[in-house]
């Protein structure tokens, strides 16, 4: 795999989950909405504990020798996303901002969560054998 390649399979993850930590640590409505949907009363409890993983996971995969581990969360974390955007929330999110206008985000989230999976899963399967190895010597 070229070294282009390889860099863009792990910044593009790493920006998308960097960019929304902004909503998510500001509480801005989307956000709140998608948490309160998802977790009721204790919507900021998940909010900000998903952006702190993304937080993590988007500085590790910047690094190519910890990229794996950032992928994994990377993962794990949009797994989450997607199985939420299928079951409960739906591909579009639309809710009301503070003029109380009706805001539909016409599946951008859905994708971008589709996208950074897509990108994890590449890093993951390309560095098995640095993970296998890995995890041979932790055992």
């Amino acid at each position: 795999m070229s070294k282009l390649i390889f860099w863009a399979i792990r910044i593009i993850p790493a920006i998308i989950m960097l960019q929304t930590l902004y909503f998510k640590f500001t509480a801005a409505p989307e956000p709140v909405h998608i948490f309160s949907t998802l977790m009721g009363e204790y919507e900021a409890y998940g909010r900000i504990g998903s952006g702190i993983i993304e937080l993590i996971a988007g500085i590790l995969l910047v690094y190519p020798k910890t990229s794996v581990f950032g992928a994994i969360f990377g993962a794990g974390t949009m797994s989450g996303a997607i199985i939420s955007h299928l079951f409960i929330l739906g591909i579009q999110v639309s809710y009301m901002n503070e003029q109380n206008n009706l805001i539909n985000d016409k599946g951008s989230l859905f994708l971008s969560a589709l996208i950074t999976l897509t990108c994890c899963a590449i890093i993951i399967f390309q560095q098995k054998t640095f993970l296998i190895n890995f995890i041979r010597q932790r055992i």
